[in-house]
């Protein structure tokens, strides 16, 4: 009886050291997704048009950033883009608000990498249940995108 007292209490009490060292590789797991975050910024113009993007790539592949575009003849779109890198393509949803207005939208936009730069292209969209993607199997055109942007140092 003693001997089996004694096991189960030793069981007890490995348990809060089992579940701490536990926490310390998640919170290790934790410090090197910081590590693998990298920040990077880009401009781009075209015909008196302006953007800049800077981007947080997440573990080589996942995205969070903020997009401006300033119109010559327009207001222009501020907003955030979210999205993933499939192979050599940026897709992300942008959502924005335009001018000084309190809507906000939200547009799919794909980016092209190619060498340090991106190659914003034009795609058909569809909208399904108050969302916008692109329509599957319709080719996205990266040499009609009128924004080029080129890789910057970040501000």
């Amino acid at each position: 009886m003693k001997k089996s007292f004694k096991n189960l209490l030793l069981a007890f009490l490995t348990i809060p050291l089992a579940y701490s060292c536990g926490q310390r590789e998640n919170k290790q797991a934790a410090n090197n997704e910081v590590l693998d975050t990298v920040k990077q910024c880009y401009i781009s113009s075209f015909e008196g048009d302006s953007a800049t993007l800077n981007l947080l790539i997440i573990d080589s592949n996942k995205v969070e950033g903020k997009l401006v575009i300033n119109y010559a003849e327009k207001p222009k779109n501020d907003g955030i883009v979210r999205g993933e890198f499939k192979g050599d393509t940026l897709f992300v949803d942008y959502s924005f608000k335009i001018g000084e207005g309190t809507t906000e939208f939200s547009n799919p936009l794909a980016l092209l990498k190619q060498n340090n730069d991106l190659k914003l292209g034009v795609g058909q969209i569809e909208t399904l249940f108050g969302r916008s993607y692109f329509v599957k199997n319709k080719p996205i055109s990266f040499e009609k995108g009128k924004f080029n942007f080129v890789r910057t140092e970040c501000k």
